[in-house]
């Protein structure tokens, strides 16, 4: 009988029965299989996660964060079962587990902390080694738009600004975000509840259906790709306003029911603006201009309660090139209709405040002129255009 090293017999393994010799290549074949999980990194029995980044959220009424999002690669590994997310806040501090997912990404609300790192956990509680460490730096946002400007549409508001932060930064800049809040125009104030209106990459955005008449605070900010977001740019208000292009009036001696134009026409007299009653062509009687023609000139004579100027002495290239209503010069001379002019009209309604309106003369024809126009329904606002 042969004997081991330590002096026991050893049997020979023929001489084992069938049902032993069965019991000990199942114990062989557990521990090759438990060899497959044994883990090759120094204390970890998984791969560390790769590729660790994060995005911040935006806040929209400052320059700092509300949260942040981290993001990592996805590791198809079967003895992965979830990642734990550690942070710190300061520089010297202490990581701590922030939280356990089994995604791979983790939304931390709040103001983020400074550090984070991530860690994958075996299905046998082993944990990998730290990823790559991301640190959440707000000096990373760009500057705000340097200046900003609008332009006032029917029932919207076109905003256009400097577009530097996207010019100067063009690998770390990802979009605009627009904002706006009530405006008393009264007091000169904006309102304090500020709506995300859209985001956009261009310089440009239009607000759409907005009320005429009501005036509206607004400000653009620009965003990092990695979310920072900038302080905001100059805050503008405008007020939408009605307009309409390519109306035919026709001359009194040519068609004397549709030589009066009304900017508005309060046809059911209940002090309300319709959409209907903008911009009526109709009857000389109590329209607020009338293309008369005298001496085969046409001309737009104002009513008696309206008072009538040219913008500038000369062409305007758009309706939209008339701003602001002048605050004086106004009369009630009638003034020559010319192609590519445009008029002001301050028009009394019988109310504290006057209201305005503006013309601009696409065309003049032998009986008939083509005019743009556009008025403001807040009583006493001149801004028509341009703020």
């Amino acid at each position: 009988m042969a004997h081991s090293l330590l002096g026991y017999p050893i049997t020979p393994y023929r001489n084992i029965p069938m049902r032993a010799r069965l019991l000990v290549l199942g114990l062989v074949a557990l521990l090759a299989a438990c060899d497959d999980n044994l883990y090759s990194g120094p204390g970890n029995g998984v791969a560390p996660p790769d590729n660790l980044t994060y995005v911040v959220d935006p806040n929209g009424d400052d320059d700092l964060p509300t949260g942040v999002l981290l993001r990592w690669d996805f590791d198809p590994d079967p003895d992965l079962e979830s990642w734990q997310v550690y942070s710190r806040g300061s520089a010297g501090g202490t990581f701590v587990l922030r939280g356990t997912t089994t995604s791979n990404s983790f939304h931390d609300t709040g103001l983020p902390h400074l550090d984070y790192y991530v860690t994958a956990m075996s299905v046998d509680g082993l944990e990998s080694d730290p990823s790559n460490t991301v640190r959440i730096d707000e000096r990373l946002a760009l500057d705000a738009p340097g200046t900003l400007t609008s332009v006032s549409l029917d029932g919207a508001v076109a905003l256009l600004w400097a577009d530097d932060p996207a010019l100067d930064n063009p690998a770390e800049f990802s979009n605009y975000r627009i904002y706006s809040a009530s405006y008393d125009l009264d007091a000169g104030l904006c309102g304090t509840d500020w709506d995300l209106e859209g985001t956009t990459v261009s310089p440009e955005f239009v607000v759409g259906v907005l009320p005429n008449g009501v005036p509206r605070c607004f400000a653009v900010s620009s965003q990092h790709l990695l979310g920072y977001e900038s302080l905001w740019s100059p805050i503008d208000d405008d007020t939408p306003r009605p307009d309409a292009r390519n109306v035919a009036v026709f001359t009194q001696a040519a068609n004397a029911g549709q030589s009066g134009f009304s900017f508005w026409k309060d046809l059911d007299l209940d002090g309300q603006v319709d959409a209907n009653e903008l911009g009526v062509v109709g009857d000389a009687p109590g329209a607020d201009v009338v293309l008369s023609d005298p001496g085969s000139v046409a001309t737009l004579t104002p009513a008696a309660n309206v008072g009538f100027r040219t913008y500038v002495v000369g062409p305007v290239d758009d309706l939209t090139d008339i701003d602001f209503a002048p605050l004086g010069g106004y009369g009630s001379t009638p003034l020559a209709a010319q192609p590519g002019w445009g008029y002001v009209a301050e028009i009394d309604r019988g109310g504290t405040f006057p209201s305005y309106g503006a013309i601009r003369v696409s065309h003049v024809g032998a009986t008939f002129i083509i005019l743009d126009w556009a008025y403001q329904t807040d009583p006493g606002n001149p801004e028509l255009v341009v703020r």
